[in-house]
């Protein structure tokens, strides 16, 4: 006869390992372009080393990876707070980056959808100048820019300072004319150089335009050594990168929350720019930079 307890041992052990082979893997949905491919290859690789399955879903739509994470297709989502409270829930009150983060995790909270940990990061836009132009002049913010744009407006007509702009920002109702208005800067319509958003660092760099609207956290901004100038008006939302999971498989996958924690704190703009950078210009592949970088932090 086998003694109860380690009868009961084996028979709890059985059936662990058999609802973990049935387990259905955690589905990570992630959007289309470079950051959300370091953030889908580093989550990947880091929950499979801590004994979680995912199936990574690259290359989703913002609008359709938030409706299947409704819809309960997906588990489990880097998303930004600016995105969520702007696209998702029409709010375009200015706000501080905690006021945004609080205001859409306490929305989202009534879907059954919890935002973690924030990662110390903003992918948000910005006006960017080279930098050793932005230096030269002691231009350092956008007010300061303004001044410049201005004081040439009125000391030598003829030399127009041109920014470039891609074609989304300048015809948005939240884009280049409330900025304009928030900033009181008056342009002239040959000033404006509307172009691919691509093209726009490409654009800065080689002098094209005098300064452009970039992404913070694209990894151009550091591999052109181009420098981002301070939103000083507060003008341009928060967009903190943040992982979002559905309340029923955190709450079936213990372990889920601190892993995915971990990942946020280990990013800001500088370390997720860099990343950026290895893949855009450097042209290594996403896994290859997410391993790298997990096992610098000693995660792989």
């Amino acid at each position: 006869m086998i003694p109860f307890k380690p009868l009961f041992a084996a028979l709890a052990a059985t059936l662990f390992l058999a609802g973990a082979a049935r387990a259905e893997p955690l589905v990570l949905a992630t959007k289309s372009f470079t950051e959300q491919h370091i953030l889908s290859a580093m989550t990947t690789q880091y929950l499979q080393k801590k004994g979680f399955q995912v199936t990574p879903q690259t290359n989703i739509a913002t609008v359709i990876s938030r409706n299947a994470m409704v819809n309960k297709q997906v588990d489990m989502t880097w998303e930004y707070t600016g995105t969520s409270l702007i696209i998702f829930n029409h709010i375009n009150k200015r706000m501080t980056p905690q006021e945004s983060y609080d205001t859409v995790k306490k929305l989202d909270a009534k879907l059954g959808i919890v935002w973690l940990k924030p990662a110390d990061m903003n992918n948000t836009y910005a006006f960017a100048m080279q930098r050793k132009r932005a230096e030269a002049e002691n231009i350092n913010t956008m007010s300061e820019l303004v001044a410049k744009i201005e004081h040439i407006r009125q000391t030598d007509p003829d030399n127009n300072w041109m920014l470039g702009l891609d074609l989304e920002f300048s015809g948005r109702s939240d884009g280049m004319k409330p900025l304009q208005q928030a900033y009181r800067m008056p342009l002239d319509r040959p000033q404006i150089r509307q172009m691919d958003p691509g093209l726009v660092y490409n654009a800065v760099r080689d002098g094209f335009v005098d300064a452009g609207l970039i992404y913070t956290t694209d990894g151009r901004v550091k591999g052109f050594d181009l420098k981002v100038l301070q939103d000083d008006k507060g003008f341009f939302p928060s967009y903190a990168v943040t992982p979002v999971v559905r309340k029923e498989t955190l709450a079936a996958n213990p372990g889920l929350e601190e892993a995915l924690n971990t990942l946020s704190g280990l990013l800001n703009n500088d370390v997720i720019s860099t990343l950026n950078a290895k893949v855009d210009i450097d042209h290594e592949t996403p896994q290859q930079v997410a391993r790298e970088f997990l096992q610098q932090k000693g995660l792989l």
